[in-house]
């Protein structure tokens, strides 16, 4: 096999396990200190799918120590491998 053949073949696998383990669904963002204090007056946020990510970061990128919960809003279960975060 060749180098493009299996560089292609890599990329394809990283491609097809992404997708798999991409959330869907609506779900609700929750986060707090380290102390336990929720961060921004206990403000909930909602995201959609893979946006989850995004309000992740962003809570992360202004609360460097907080602690983010993920649940889905229509079972409220935490959303498994994502959820507790701890921002670093």
């Amino acid at each position: 096999m060749t180098s493009m053949r299996r560089f292609t073949a890599s990329v394809g696998s990283l491609v097809l396990t992404a997708c798999a383990s991409t959330p869907s669904g609506s779900y609700v963002v929750t986060a707090v200190d380290p102390s336990g204090a929720p961060v921004a007056g206990g403000m909930q946020m909602t995201a959609v799918g893979s946006g989850v990510y995004t309000v992740r970061n962003a809570v992360c990128s202004r609360h460097r120590q907080a602690v983010v919960t993920i649940r889905s809003q229509t079972t409220g279960k935490e959303l498994e491998g994502e959820s507790p975060y701890h921002c670093k």
